[in-house]
Parts: C-alpha cells; structure tokens; sequence
C-alpha cells in the first residue's frame, strides 16, 4: 500500500487556479482560428535579425535599450519611459503585482482578456469583474462605480478580448476623471493596429499617458507584427511606475532574437499597413457573413470576431470542419486568419 507523499503547501487560490490553456494545433487540412495569430511570414529582414543575433552563448540586453530607444523614437517619449517584456502580458503581471497585493482590489471588465482573473489572484489581490455591456463593450459607468478604497488597479482593455468591441476616447477621458489618482489604469491595446473606427481612443497616439499620469499604456508585436513565437511587448508610462514594473518583472525574460526582430519589424511599416488591411478587409466579411447567417456578432475592432451564444454545438461544428476556434461558456472567438479559411467558417455558419 502507498501512500502520497507530504507535499510544500500551495496557496489554496493558487491550487484552486485553473492554468492556461493553449488553443491546439488544426488538422493538415484545416485552419487554426484560436489564438488571435498573424497568417502571415514575418515582415521583411525579420528572419535575417533573427539569425544573426546568434550569440546564444550570452544573455540579452536586461534592458532591451536598442528597441526601448526606437519606441521611445516612434512615440514621441524618453526611452526610460518605455519598459519591454515577454509579450504584453508579461508586463500587466509586472504592473499588477507593482501596485496590488493583498487586500487590494482589481477592477476590470468581464467577459475580457481571460488572463486578467489569474494575474490578479497570482498578485494574492481581488478581482473585481464587472459584466459587459450586451454589445460586448466595457460598461465604464459600472466600472467607476465598483471602484472603492481598497481599488488600486482599473484594466481596460481595447479593442476588447474576445468580444471585440473598442473604447471610445470621450468615455475613457470621462471615465479617468472619476478615477482616483492614485490608482493605476492600464490601458491594454494588444490589437490597436487593427483599429479602423476614428472615435476609438488610440492612448499612444493621443498620448494619454502624459495628460493622465497614472494611464500606462501597452502594446505588443505578437498579432499584427506576427512575432508570437518570440514573445516581446512594451509598455509606456509615466517613469516611476515604468521602474517599478520593472522592478516586478522577471529579468532577461526578453531574448536578444525577440528584439532583433521586433526592431526590424519597426523598419516596414507600409507593408505592415498593407497586412492589416488584409486582416480588416477579412474581418469585415466575416461579420457581414455570420450576421447574415443568423449569429448575434458585436462589431469587432480586432483581428477576431465573437459569436455570443451559449450552446456548444457552435464551437463542436466549427472544428467538425477542421476549424480550431476558441470556445467560452458564453461564447466562441474566430480569429481572422488565412483568405481561405473565410469562405469554410461561413460555409459552417450557415449550416447552424
């Protein structure tokens, strides 16, 4: 007879914490549609930076200074301002566990970016979600009213994961009016470059960070600019919270191949602008054709599109037809991939 063996306690909410789940790979014949990915090749000299950044022996810049320096660059701000982590999520881990801990709250919409929930308990602070509107979109009245004391950190994140949704620039500056100061409001706009509606808040290029100081902003190079293999994001905010993001983070998490190709990514950003196009062109008949096809679609600013429905026979038909889609108890995401595989999820869609 055996018995198990004594074991270092675990947090009971981090035992209680569900790990993350990667989308799996499609079928030969099929189209991986769940991981919000770039169909395309790296952008031209990617490849080369990448090879020739081949001093494996070494570790990376801690700092990333070179892109640091050319997002400083591109954005108009101090490259101190700007901190680099393995991808953007990386980073909102960093500036969470910076300003919360225990017994501290986190405010942030729901259904959004499914990653949130787990950051805040991992920090050991409260999650406190506040539903959606029907559309899909933040409900940033409900929002301000959740706020409380013990808030320390707001997320907002636009374009919204997985609905799709944005945030229109007079909501946020209203809603940041009835912001404490001193709480932290992240502005997570992982798909900024896929945005297309001109009412939609842009924060580096309306630079809120710096009318807002305690607005950090953040980006990332693994869906538009297709790195996601390489994992590499920023952030851009005022310097002291920037420091102590970098503080939190884990050091060298960046790798000297994801810089070299993200500061080459940097260099085209006309065949990035034809790429997106692609990617909005596709996105715009996917809507059309699901909503024409009976679904409840919210309007998308991204490079996915959410289908609000409950039943799961949606997401089982989707993969009977070789597409990986991401399925949610209350709905299923489609990322905008590859020009064929628009015609199949539509052929689907009008069997439902």
């Amino acid at each position: 007879m055996t018995t198990d063996p004594v074991l270092p306690r675990i947090r009971p909410e981090i035992a209680a914490l569900p790990p993350y789940k990667q989308g799996r790979a499609a079928r030969p014949d099929g189209f991986k549609l769940s991981s919000n990915e770039s169909p395309f090749d790296p952008l031209p000299g990617v490849l080369d930076a990448v090879r020739g950044a081949d001093a494996l022996n070494r570790y990376p810049d801690a700092t990333a200074a070179r892109l640091r320096a050319a997002l400083g660059e591109r954005w108009g701000v101090d490259a101190d301002d700007v901190i680099v982590g393995a991808g953007s999520v990386s980073l909102l881990a960093a500036l969470i566990q910076a300003s919360s801990a225990a017994g501290d709250e986190v405010v942030h919409a729901w259904r959004s970016f499914e990653a949130y929930p787990g950051l805040v308990r991992v920090a050991g602070a409260t999650g406190v979600p506040v539903p959606n509107r029907p559309d899909g979109s933040h409900d940033l009245e409900a929002m301000a009213a959740a706020i409380t004391e013990r808030t320390r950190c707001i997320l907002l994140c636009t374009p919204n994961n997985p609905t799709g949704p944005t945030l229109p620039r007079e909501d946020v500056e209203a809603f940041i009016e009835r912001v404490p100061d001193d709480v932290l409001i992240l502005l997570d706009e992982a798909y900024a470059e896929f945005v297309v509606d001109d009412r939609a808040v842009n924060g580096l290029v309306e630079r809120i960070h710096e009318r807002h100081p305690q607005v950090v902003v953040l980006r990332t190079f693994s869906k538009a600019y297709g790195l996601a293999a390489l994992r590499v994001g920023y952030a851009i905010g005022h310097r002291r919270i920037i420091d102590a993001a970098r503080a939190t983070q884990i050091p060298l998490s960046v790798t000297a191949q994801a810089e070299a190709a993200a500061l080459a990514s940097l260099a085209h950003d006309a065949e990035m602008a034809e790429r997106v196009a692609t990617t909005v062109s596709r996105r715009t008949r996917l809507v059309q054709g699901l909503r024409e096809a009976g679904l409840a679609v919210p309007d998308s600013q991204a490079n996915f599109v959410w289908i609000a429905t409950e039943d799961p026979a949606v997401a089982a038909a989707f993969e009977e037809a070789g597409l990986i889609v991401r399925p949610f108890p209350d709905g299923v995401r489609i990322s905008v991939g590859e020009e064929e595989s628009i015609d199949r999820v539509l052929e689907v869609a009008r069997s439902l």
